[in-house]
């Protein structure tokens, strides 16, 4: 250990280091400065820790902390006042920060930039940010923040902000200011007595059978406090949303699935210490060759990788369409097109990597408070999932299990499925002290789910008009290694494989197979993306057999009200045609200039449906400060939900909106389920409708203190719903539905120039929120039509990294335009559609009929990496290792 002196934010510091001690373990672990947040450490590859040495930008995880010996660093806690209100209030008020994980990164570059060009240009800003990742807002509202920022440092008049909280304006981000400006507390920022840190042993195998696990070495390394495994789970070892398949802890004499499982947990009194324990488990293997593909998977003989389902095979779920006569429609047709379509893995990359907070019965919890139960801080998307899962496997009944939710650095879908909870809240019970246990980067990428690869045979007809006759189509999607929620992505493809057209005679049949690859769960679009991807497609390729318009065969084909949906589903709300008309302008005036143009249509199911019920729970507490909080059951995770439900609170009892808080915890018993499917603004925005006009009525004859302590409960459900595919007349599979068109118009060198984005959304509860998603949403379009893959060969993770990835960054992004519809939706509050999802259902195939018209060549897969259109948006990813380490 060597000893430096430094100043931090002005006052001069010493710390003992060691050789390999970066900037950022220096300032979060040692000086316990929390705003440079740890995303990708030690790579260096998204800014989100960025500081100042000696006023220049350094990203914190990969320089080393023995530099600044002598040096002045600076981070968000200590620049000037002025500044931080200045930069605070802009990224707040225009919409900048949604999950707010790499804002104070992005705030930081801000300042670093306005201190030497105190009045940049939007591609100046741009550029600025090129060593920065967000995977939420792509990018527009943080350009717009940086402006207004300098705007209030050159004292000019800022843009004008509502702050009534009425729906329909643009309330800032609740706890936004906070965020920017890194006061706000993610979960590996908390700390609390006692506190112990966890690490995880990975099996180095996608399939081998455990021979051994030796923990020796790691139990006597001093300060090793916990070592757990499968013998010391005392519940059910086997968890899951839908089945019971995932398990906890891999057991010694078990065969590993993917090289996410886990071998063991460690708790040691530090975070180094509790990774050299890690590194010292020795784990002996019998390497088995994995299941690397479907195919593989359902050849004959093949090993059954879930023979405990009772399944005789590989497949863990047959979801199927049928409506009318396909071969009569088809022979009647006048054009048919045929052709296979496949998709990519995708990672979900959200900024903040999986975290876990676990106080047990007595330890002083983040409150200050001796904890009477279990209690479990987690990023989870359903905590009511999360505490029944964490009982389950700790034989615990739920009552001794409190479940907080952290809001999460994003998400995406991507946590759903138990992280790290059942581990850490294991550790924290066998020790007897709090447990933290985070996930860097590469471990994130290998344990949790991904988007699912689908291969897709599509068969489509049309008559001599150009009117739709038939779709058939047979999909296959690589499941991975464990169910997920992956048998209901399958079902929400076949359900969408039509997409959104009106089709009389349908034929879908689709499969979710086992294999050894990292398993595949919900990500943002669950699954309607990659079958929009064909559909859109074949209907541009119909369009040229006919010499028809792109445009006019998806006016005449476009689901409109009392129209069938693929599922069987009659329609109501639907503002699909005016959509299309929004865009038609733009689409005209490209076309007349000579630019090559790609249209797509969209359509995305709002709530699970499908023979499961959407439940919307909210609670109204009036607190004795006078202050209300709104407890739901839905997770916030960057959408902005806690924001949109303090406007509906505010808007029903006329009460200003800094009166509300927002909360999501089990003690406050508001079981809504898993934050998923664009329902959670629908379904938590009417129970809170309905608990605040309860507030407004007993303010008729009461006042705010004579409330106190009072507590307003309200619920929605919808359970009209039926299993796809059931023999039902006229069945309602979804709640609601959102539509889009999108229209990609590339520049003369085939590069992406201008997304115009139509989106009915049934009402805007806050334009600049709303907004923000889209864009962030066609970002991620982007990204999975041209440049991301999560490349896995073998069933190992090639490139466990985001610069591997392919993320699209600030400087290379095209114009985006937004353009709102709002068709009245009534199942929604104040007649809001869900918008989570479908901003990127139409972008990958507007991308691919926009190449298309450029250069004549048809893509049928996945990224289309050969395009100029993805070497303009970001270079070839690199395989930065052929294997992830085996320990974590």
């Amino acid at each position: 250990m060597a000893e430096i002196t430094f100043t931090l934010n002005g006052t001069e510091r010493t710390a003992s280091i060691s050789e390999d001690t970066s900037l950022l373990e220096l300032l979060r672990e040692r000086c316990r400065v929390t705003s440079p947040k740890d995303a990708c450490a030690p790579s260096g590859q998204c800014g989100a820790c960025v500081v100042l040495v000696d006023g220049e930008k350094k990203t914190a995880c990969a320089f080393p902390a023995r530099k600044v010996e002598g040096r002045s660093v600076v981070t968000l806690e200590g620049i000037s006042p002025r500044e931080r209100e200045a930069l605070g209030t802009a990224f707040a008020e225009s919409g900048a920060v949604q999950c707010g994980f790499c804002i104070p990164g992005m705030v930081m570059c801000g300042k670093h930039l306005l201190d030497k060009n105190p009045c940049p240009s939007r591609a100046e800003i741009s550029r600025a940010l090129s060593g920065h990742l967000c995977r939420c807002t792509g990018y527009v509202k943080i350009i717009d923040a940086i402006e207004q920022a300098g705007q209030a440092l050159r004292s000019e008049p800022p843009p004008a902000c509502d702050r009534s909280g009425q729906i329909g304006t643009a309330l800032p981000r609740f706890r936004g200011k906070e965020m920017a400006l890194g006061e706000f507390h993610y979960l590996d920022d908390l700390s609390v007595p006692g506190l112990l840190h966890g690490a995880l042993v990975l099996s180095a195998h996608p399939r081998a059978k455990v021979v051994s696990i030796d923990v020796a070495a790691a139990r006597a390394l001093p300060g090793v406090v916990a070592v757990v495994g499968a013998a010391e789970l005392p519940g059910l070892r086997h968890q899951g949303l839908i089945y019971r398949d995932w398990p906890i802890f891999v057991a010694q004499g078990e065969v590993t699935r993917y090289t996410g499982d886990v071998l063991c947990a460690i708790a040691a009194e530090s975070k180094e210490l509790a990774k050299q324990a890690a590194a010292l488990v020795s784990v002996q293997y019998d390497v088995l060759t994995p299941l690397a593909s479907p195919e593989a998977s359902l050849r004959e003989g093949a090993p059954l990788l879930h023979p405990e389902n009772g399944h005789a095979d590989n497949i863990l779920s047959t979801s199927k369409v049928q409506r009318g006569d396909v071969v009569a429609a088809e022979a009647r047709s006048a054009y048919v097109v045929e052709e296979t379509f496949r998709t990519q893995f995708i990672e979900h990359a959200f900024m903040e990597p999986e975290s876990c907070l676990a106080v047990p019965v007595g330890a002083i919890d983040v409150d200050g408070q001796p904890s009477r139960v279990l209690h479990v801080y987690s990023q989870g998307q359903g905590i009511y999932d999360d505490r029944r899962q964490i009982a389950s496997a700790l034989a615990l009944p739920e009552s001794e299990v409190r479940v907080t939710l952290v809001s999460a650095g994003g998400a995406f879908g991507g946590k759903e499925d138990l992280s790290v909870q059942a581990q850490t809240a294991l550790l924290a019970q066998v020790s007897g002290r709090p447990v933290k246990l985070t996930l860097d980067r590469v471990e994130s990428i290998r344990m949790h789910v991904k988007r699912h690869p689908l291969t897709m045979r599509y068969r489509v007809g049309c008559d001599a008009s150009g009117r739709l006759t038939f779709v058939k189509v047979n999909l296959v999607g690589d499941k991975g290694a464990y169910a997920s929620v992956g048998s209901k992505v399958i079902e929400r493809a076949c359900g969408h494989a039509t997409g959104a057209y009106d089709v009389e005679h349908v034929d879908v049949c689709g499969i979710a197979v086992y294999t050894n690859n990292p398993p595949c769960g919900a990500m943002r679009g669950f699954g309607a993306n990659q079958a929009n991807f064909a559909m859109e497609s074949a209907l541009d390729m119909l369009a040229e057999r006919l010499g028809m318009d792109a445009w006019e065969i998806r006016y005449k084909n476009a689901l409109s009200n009392g129209a069938t949906f693929c599922s069987g589903q009659k329609l109501q709300a639907v503002g699909l045609r005016q959509t299309l008309e929004a865009v038609r302008p733009h689409y005209l005036a490209a076309r007349a200039q000579g630019k090559a143009v790609g249209l797509a249509c969209g359509i995305k199911n709002v709530g699970i449906g499908n023979g499961m019920a959407d439940l919307g729970r909210a609670a109204l507490t009036v607190q004795p400060d006078g202050t209300i909080t709104i407890a739901n059951g839905y997770t916030e995770m960057g959408q902005g939900l806690f924001t949109v439900l303090i406007q509906v609170a505010s808007t029903v009892t006329g009460l200003p909106p800094e009166l509300f808080t927002a909360t999501v915890d089990t003690k406050d018993e508001v079981p809504s389920g898993m934050t998923t499917a664009s329902r959670a603004t629908v379904c938590a925005g009417r129970a809170v409708m309905d608990a605040a006009a309860q507030l407004k009525a007993a303010l008729a004859t009461s006042t705010l203190a004579e409330l106190s302590g009072q507590r307003f409960d309200g619920v929605f459900s919808f359970d009209k719903t039926s299993p796809l595919g059931a023999p039902v007349q006229d069945p309602i599979t979804h709640l609601s539905f959102g539509y889009a068109t999108q229209l990609v118009i590339l520049n003369q060198a085939g590069q992406v120039e201008r997304v115009v984005a139509a989106h009915d959304v049934g009402r805007a509860l806050n334009p600049k929120l709303l907004t923000g998603q889209i864009e962030g949403s066609i970002h991620m379009g982007l990204g999975f039509a041209l440049t991301e893959e999560l490349v896995v060969e073998g069933s190992q993770i090639q490139n466990p990294t985001l610069r591997g990835i392919g993320i699209i960054r600030a400087d290379p992004m095209p114009a985006i335009d937004v353009l709102l519809v709002e068709e009245h939706e009534p199942e929604g509050p104040f007649g809001a559609k869900g918008v989570g999802e479908i901003g990127l259902v139409p972008t990958a195939p507007a991308v691919a009929n926009a190449l298309y018209q450029h250069d004549k060549v048809r893509r049928y897969s996945l990224p289309m990496r050969d395009s100029a259109a993805a070497r303009a948006l970001h270079p070839q990813p690199k395989r930065q290792s052929k294997a992830a380490p085996a320990t974590t």
